[in-house]
């Protein structure tokens, strides 16, 4: 059995390393190997393309070396092959770190204070104690419950949405569309970890922010695909959104010119709210293909009809 790798070299150097020392048994290849494609049955990429694909015919497992899978076009994928997400320590840190950071940036309105400093104001703001501050998490998964985990010791009323039902304990959890308005109302800061999805795609829109509290802020550490841009832009114009904190774009990188750049209640980062770390990444996959060898489940493995 053998693992063709399709990404960063730097990694795929880190990745063939630790194979070679954990899992001989494994091969590893990148393109540059001479290999006989029809032994390649695990593929690890970011975007594979379909002629890629074509050359594969043992392939049965395709790895995301991120956290997502909608970069992917499934309708180009063998109905065989399942497809896993990247779920490894790293990527989990790393969103938990991010997010508590802009929770607490939001929460302590350094937007505000930012905009004072700039036009020279001395503008103390009253301080809300943060169990008067209510944060919900949109997207419930491996990321949503570890950002919940995270923010819990700092005493924040806490809530959480998705599709389907999820119980967590100190979390006031909601699901389904229905419930959408009962928990956007209550979200004095709001954060997308969801999926991008047909269903999911816009979904951070006037309509949905609007329901948030007056003086809310978003955080989107989804997909850009999941914002509105102008929604976005005409809520914080009109005072009804406080702030927005966005790691992620569409396009990325942003075009020169756009109002993002500019806007005083934006404050923008290069998609980097949690990277993959490349040695504990390794392990997390070479773990995966010794539970689909076993005939066990695999972490992070995508449900096709879902997208996720």
């Amino acid at each position: 059995m053998t693992l063709l790798y399709t990404s960063d070299p730097e990694r795929g150097r880190i990745w063939r390393a630790i194979f070679a020392a954990e899992a001989a048994d494994i091969g590893f290849a990148d393109p540059s190997d001479p290999h006989d494609p029809a032994t390649i049955r695990y593929l690890a990429a970011w975007n594979p393309s379909a002629d890629l694909i074509a050359t594969l015919p043992a392939l049965d497992v395709l790895f995301s070396i991120g956290a997502g899978i909608d970069q992917f076009d499934m309708t180009r994928l063998p109905r065989h092959v399942r497809v896993v997400r990247m779920i490894e320590p790293g990527i989990r840190q790393g969103m938990v770190e991010y997010v508590t950071m802009a929770v607490l940036a939001l929460h302590r309105h350094l937007i505000d204070h930012g905009i004072a400093q700039r036009e020279g104001r001395w503008a103390p703001i009253k301080l809300v104690p943060a169990e008067q501050r209510r944060v919900g998490v949109m997207g419930l998964g491996n990321l949503g419950q570890a950002v919940l985990e995270g923010l819990a010791p700092f005493g924040f009323t806490l809530s959480g949405w998705s599709r389907s039902a999820h119980a967590i304990e100190g979390v006031a959890c909601h699901a389904g569309e229905a419930a959408l308005p009962a928990f956007l109302s209550s979200c004095d800061i709001l954060i997308c970890l969801l999926p991008l999805t047909p269903d999911t795609r816009g979904i951070l829109c006037r309509e949905h922010l609007s329901q948030s509290p007056q003086g809310a802020g978003l955080i989107n550490v989804g997909r850009g695909g999941h914002l509105v841009e102008q929604d976005l832009l005409t809520l914080l114009d009109e005072q009804h959104l406080s702030g927005a904190i966005l790691d992620v774009f569409d396009p990325e990188p942003l075009p020169a010119g756009h109002a993002f750049w500019t806007h005083p209640r934006i404050v923008m980062t290069p998609h980097i709210a949690s990277m993959t770390r490349a040695d504990s990444a390794a392990r997390a996959l070479i773990a995966n293909i010794r539970r689909y060898e076993a005939g066990q489940p695999m972490e992070g493995e995508v449900a096709r009809g879902r997208g996720y």
